[in-house]
């Protein structure tokens, strides 16, 4: 292998590992195919190949490695089928908003217009709408600029995936460099509507803040606890938010607001401002009636999307980063002193009465754990204990999907620990949710992962049972297509090489946990649970 540097001779593939290297990158996720196959040869020494064994898993990973690093992050994968494998992870990480760049194989230009085998038709269109951006340049030469230009794409606010379709006999074609050029992706929102949200703060006398997953991803956490305690706002943590974006054991965290509109309008009563940080307004997961929040209660909305501020159905929206924006915000005079909202009303500790229970695992974990161990969770039926009895407590310690799709916990969590090998990452996974993404244990045993997977295995799609509920099904209603007996999760971790334990007694829990989290490399341990 060789480290390549462009020159007045250079190719394509020369040019475009450079453009990587001036972003930051030096790995590459992928599972190869033939039409890809042109772009390593002589793979340079600097660079890491992260194979996974089914495209939507090397989706999974780059995600999580793109946002525990903070930087945009590369993708290969195969023409058509390969990129139809890993739609579903591309579709989670246009919701979580991860700067990536996917390298799409494609047939070689000259024999396009025979519909070859392998050929990927209309390959830019087979991703709409889920990436930002998608190219097959016109000519062989132009491959590097449009790299350079995806990655710029990818991390303008909103982030996002961008694509690039490759037909693969561009690669050895002679190319000029790229000009390396900085590109500032962060802005600050208009000043005179930013001071209409300063005023309305200042009037305040009850606000309360609803805090998204753009805090985290713009590092503002310290300025939203900031602000909060300079108000004495009630915080709650946005619907379905992907990430936490306050300690939730801090005083003034109040709860988690529900998906739903009349439960919203109910929770924020008693406030008379609602100032939404980094989140929609709002997330709803189903069908509401009457208005998005309690009469006579005004919203400002901070958010770094411009779609998503024309979709609020109420309130003023400001457009803009939520580090430098909250900065601007703190400098503000100081408000009239507020009264505290009441404090939040702590969940009884759980007991280890016969089956292990959710609640029991997740609060034996809690005490396990550290602060700054990273959760990346993926157990929708434990979102709401995990709520009561995990509580998150630092920045950048908690990732779960935001599109609602399953497969993305598993190669999240091992993109993760991948990104960060001085961190403890525990991946917290339904039994349902794993069988998505599974092969992500073989990746995480080849690369020696320093991580645990924790599966809850209910032996069913607990989630569809209870939102059967949320429907109007009966509790005894047989759903079909809703149990999983007969999973093994330590065969299934054994044959791809990673230690694994069964618990099914929760006078053994502890031990299985401390044990799995004090070991080097990837462990599972799967908890039968009631």
């Amino acid at each position: 292998m060789s480290l390549a540097i462009p020159s007045a001779s250079s190719t394509v593939r020369d040019c475009v590992y450079a453009v990587m290297r001036d972003f930051g990158a030096d790995t590459i996720f992928g599972n190869p195919g033939s039409t890809e196959l042109p772009m390593f040869r002589d793979f340079p020494a600097d660079f890491k190949y992260v194979l996974g064994l089914q495209e939507a898993v090397c989706v999974g990973m780059a995600d999580g490695y793109a946002q525990a690093n903070g930087k945009v992050v590369f993708v290969n994968l195969h023409s058509a089928a390969g990129l139809g494998n890993a739609m579903g992870n591309i579709h989670t990480a246009f919701k979580n908003r991860t700067p990536m760049v996917i390298i799409a194989g494609q047939q070689t230009r000259s024999i396009l217009q025979f519909d070859p085998y392998l050929a990927s038709e209309q390959a830019t269109e087979l991703p709409k709408p889920y990436v930002k951006w998608s190219i097959e340049p016109a000519r062989a030469e132009d491959v590097p600029q449009a790299i350079a230009t995806a990655c710029h794409r990818a991390l303008q606010a909103p982030c996002g995936p961008v694509l690039v379709s490759v037909p693969s006999d561009d690669w050895d074609r002679p190319a000029k460099p790229v000009l390396a050029r900085k590109v500032s992706h962060r802005t600050r929102p208009d000043p005179a509507v930013l001071a209409e949200v300063t005023a309305a703060l200042a009037r305040s006398e009850r606000p309360a803040f609803v805090v998204g997953a753009e805090v985290d991803r713009d590092g503002a956490w310290n300025e939203v606890v900031q602000l909060a305690e300079r108000h004495s706002a009630a915080v709650y943590n946005a619907p379905m938010s992907a990430r936490a974006g306050f300690p939730e054991d801090h005083r003034l965290f109040t709860g988690f607001l529900p998906a739903v509109r009349e439960q919203i309008v109910q929770k924020l009563a008693g406030h008379d401002f609602v100032f939404v940080i980094g989140a929609p307004v709002f997330t709803y997961h189903v069908e509401g009636e009457g208005p998005h929040l309690p009469d006579g209660v005004a919203l400002c909305q901070l958010t770094e999307d411009a779609n998503g501020a024309a979709r609020s159905p109420v309130g003023t929206s400001v457009v803009g980063s939520m580090r430098l924006t909250l900065r601007d915000l703190l400098e503000a005079d100081a408000p009239p002193k507020r009264t505290p909202p009441p404090a939040r009303m702590s969940a009884p500790y759980a007991e280890a009465n016969g089956p292990i229970n959710v609640a029991y695992l997740l609060q034996t974990l809690a005490d396990l754990r550290s602060p700054e161990d990273v959760i990346v969770e993926e157990a929708p039926t434990a979102r709401v204990v995990m709520h009561a009895h995990l509580p998150i407590l630092r920045p950048q310690t908690f990732y779960t999907m935001a599109s609602g799709g399953l497969g993305y916990g598993m190669p999240a969590a091992a993109g993760v620990a991948l990104a960060q090998p001085d961190r403890r990452v525990i991946g917290l996974i339904g039994d349902g949710s794993s069988m998505y993404s599974i092969q992500t244990l073989w990746t995480a045993a080849q690369l020696g992962l320093n991580m645990t997977f924790v599966i809850l295995n209910n032996r069913r799609y607990a989630a569809l049972k209870r939102f059967g509920g949320v429907l109007g099904f009966p509790a005894d209603a047989e759903l079909p297509g809703t149990d999983l007996p007969g999973l093994d999760f330590v065969a299934l971790a054994q044959g791809h090489g990673v230690r694994a334990e069964r618990v099914q007694d929760a006078a053994k829990l502890r031990t299985a946990l401390e044990g799995a989290l004090e070991s080097k490399g990837p462990s599972l341990v799967e908890v039968l649970v009631a």
